[in-house]
């Protein structure tokens, strides 16, 4: 299952559970998610997403080089950001079936993504009584 949220933490979409192990950029590609996505707006993303178009990823350090200050810092930033992220994915794992392996019938994969939907929706109702973090203006 792949989510994606936005910085208040939550989630805007949900793709469909897979059979088996499946790289991540080929089920952001068939989701179709970026060609909802206006041209004005970028994803952030890690390294397995390094090349896609709309989506911001850290720098690579260069092989046997250093990565400049300047890329240090974007990697930093993209880091928080994407921190926000993992807090969202840790909230969903307290669910007992989207925390581990699924080990339902082959045939049940609609079903799993229905409950998927199902708890990032209650997962959603749950944050805005109990935010990830609380900003302050």
């Amino acid at each position: 299952m792949q989510i994606a949220s936005d910085f208040s933490h939550r989630i805007l979409h949900v793709s469909e559970f897979y059979h088996c192990s499946v790289h991540d950029i080929k089920i952001l590609r068939e989701s179709g998610l970026l060609e909802h996505t206006e041209q004005t707006a970028q994803s952030i993303a890690d390294k397995a997403f390094v090349g896609e178009e709309y989506v911001i990823t850290p720098r690579r350090k260069p092989r046997r080089g250093e990565l400049a200050d300047e890329d240090k810092n974007f990697n930093r930033d993209i880091n928080s950001a994407r921190a926000a992220i993992e807090n969202t994915n840790q909230r969903l794992k307290i669910y007992a079936n989207l925390g581990g392996v699924y080990r339902g019938a082959i045939d049940n994969f609609h079903k799993i993504t229905k409950i998927g939907h199902i708890v990032s929706a209650l997962c959603n109702l749950n944050l805005s009584k109990h935010p990830i973090r609380k900003y302050t203006a």
